[in-house]
């Protein structure tokens, strides 16, 4: 008998992002039902005006912080993107805040260092620091319009630069709008730059993919254009390079859209698109998880105490359990 497809279903052997998202939503809304934020009826997940985001922040010294620096800014005439549903409480920013606005208020980076080390990516020096919503309009000719801005960047003053992207409950790394919008039929332009709308308005997408020798054969014999599905990836990863840096994507473990195992291997975004890079650059283009800085926060630098403040109710909102602290 054969079995049904509903069956068959139940038994794929890799994570379903709907339970990861539905599970997370139930914790934000209770989240907020614990602390009597006003949220929206149909969605209480989400608090009920924009206004309200830095009740989607832990810590009000974070939330200050962030209100200064877009203060500071606006003086000097450079921009700090606030994400649109910066009051969701799912917002891959509001994370992003959440779990290293207090490493930032605190100076210290011990967790960034070791999960990187961990993984073989020796980084750290002594003078560090790091920057939310970094934009540089010349490395893509972005004369107008929103630049390219990079979640977080991380300096020591001798290492390369570390540009971290955020993913929580993404379902994509962001394509090109001027495919989405209809104006381009998606075909590769790889060896004709003229056939790409952006390339034609003097953005250097297509140059400077071509200089980091990431127009391979293997590029060039796609009909289909990897940048009108994949554009924010190869965006972001032309941004660190150029800037000599390091791409480094912090996601949730539980999200199977970026990186998730099964009888496979490997599987989501991030490996199959670090494997249209050639092997040279590869290295320069890393994933950390949410749940690896965290714990690295509970079970190195905040043994002392000094992060007790917000780690529970991270632990909470967030559904991550607490891992132990090592003894002193």
């Amino acid at each position: 008998m054969q079995t049904s497809g509903r069956n068959r279903a139940t038994s794929w052997p890799y994570p379903r992002h709907e339970d990861f998202e539905s599970e997370l939503r139930g914790r934000a809304a209770a989240f907020f039902r614990a602390r009597g934020y006003p949220v929206r009826k149909k969605y209480p997940f989400i608090l009920a005006d924009w206004e309200q985001w830095p009740s989607n922040i832990i810590l009000g010294n974070v939330a200050a912080y962030i209100r200064r620096e877009r203060e500071r800014r606006a003086e000097q005439g450079s921009g700090f993107p606030l994400h649109h549903y910066l009051h969701h409480g799912l917002s891959s920013q509001a994370m992003l805040f959440n779990l290293v606005g207090p490493l930032v208020l605190e100076n210290d980076f011990e967790p960034i260092r070791s999960v990187l080390a961990a993984k073989g990516a020796a980084w750290g020096g002594d003078a560090v620091s790091a920057h939310f919503e970094i934009e540089d309009r010349t490395v893509f000719n972005e004369a107008y319009g929103q630049p390219t801005s990079v979640d977080l960047v991380v300096s020591d003053g001798s290492s390369p630069d570390l540009f971290v992207e955020a993913k929580f409950v993404e379902r994509e790394f962001g394509g090109c709008s001027v495919f989405k919008r209809g104006d381009c039929d998606g075909r590769n332009p790889a060896e004709r730059f003229s056939l790409c709308y952006l390339h034609h308005i003097g953005r250097t997408y297509w140059p400077l993919l071509q200089s980091h020798g990431i127009l391979t054969p293997a590029w060039s014999a796609s009909p289909v254009c990897p940048l009108s599905v994949y554009y924010q990836f190869f965006r972001e990863v032309l941004f660190a390079l150029h800037r000599n840096g390091v791409f480094v994507l912090l996601h949730d473990e539980r999200n199977p859209t970026f990186c998730c195992r099964g009888p496979d291997g490997d599987r989501g975004l991030f490996p199959f698109l670090v494997a249209m890079l050639p092997p040279e650059i590869r290295s320069r283009v890393i994933a950390i998880s949410v749940q690896e800085v965290f714990q690295a926060v509970v079970t190195g630098s905040g043994r002392d105490g000094r992060h007790k403040n917000w780690t529970g109710e991270f632990a909470e909102k967030y559904g991550m359990p607490l891992p132990a602290a090592k003894p002193a």
